[in-house]
């Protein structure tokens, strides 16, 4: 792409994109705009046209890693097997999702945008949609489960999740932890155990 391209109205695709990959490769700490205007061969000034500032663009790049995250949950909820396996599949994607992508998932989820009083709009709309279809997994595998046990029973799964994830990115689970089992086995144990804790006194 060139920099005449830019000017035709590719410029804030490309420093979305520009941007996510260096969210992803040193964390949101590495995006300066400065620096992603010169690596693009525009002006400096030129960014600005686009987002207001270094945090509309790095909430743009949360939107997107929500949007991705939303297909891996669509293709979940369209994977072989019953409901059980299709949890397990977006379970799977998620937690691959976030240990391939540290950096995009730690700007999603640890940082402070959706805690705001006044929430990027940008975030909004994805951000939510991948959490009811998280939901929608979560009442085809348990049939049975009224709206208030598949909502706990999410929020259980979500808090266990991100909770190992925390844990494992910082290397805290040592082999002696989990040997014999192999660190893949342990990850799909910790999916089984919250997938199927046990809730209202029912043992599922």
């Amino acid at each position: 792409m060139t920099k005449s391209t830019y000017h035709h109205g590719n410029l804030a695709s490309a420093l979305v994109d520009a941007a996510l990959k260096q969210v992803e490769q040193g964390g949101a700490e590495a995006v300066s705009l400065r620096d992603l205007a010169q690596s693009l061969g525009v002006s400096r000034a030129a960014p600005y046209r686009h987002f207001p500032d270094r945090d509309a663009l790095l909430a743009t790049v949360a939107a997107r890693g929500f949007e991705d995250l939303v297909a891996l949950y669509e293709a979940a909820l369209e994977s072989p097997g019953d409901g059980r396996a299709r949890l397990r599949t977006g379970g799977r994607a998620f937690y691959d999702f976030a240990t391939k992508r540290p950096g995009l998932y730690r700007l999603m989820f640890e940082g402070d945008f959706l805690n705001r009083a006044e929430p990027p709009a940008i975030l909004l709309a994805p951000a939510e949609k991948s959490y009811r279809l998280l939901w929608k997994l979560v009442a085809e595998a348990f049939p049975d489960a009224d709206d208030t046990e598949v909502k706990v029973r999410t929020i259980i799964m979500t808090s266990t999740a991100h909770g190992f994830l925390t844990l494992d990115h910082v290397g805290r689970f040592r082999p002696f932890m989990y040997e014999p089992l192999t660190h893949d086995e342990m990850v799909e144990a910790v999916m089984r155990a919250a997938m199927a804790v046990s809730i209202k006194g029912k043992q599922s």
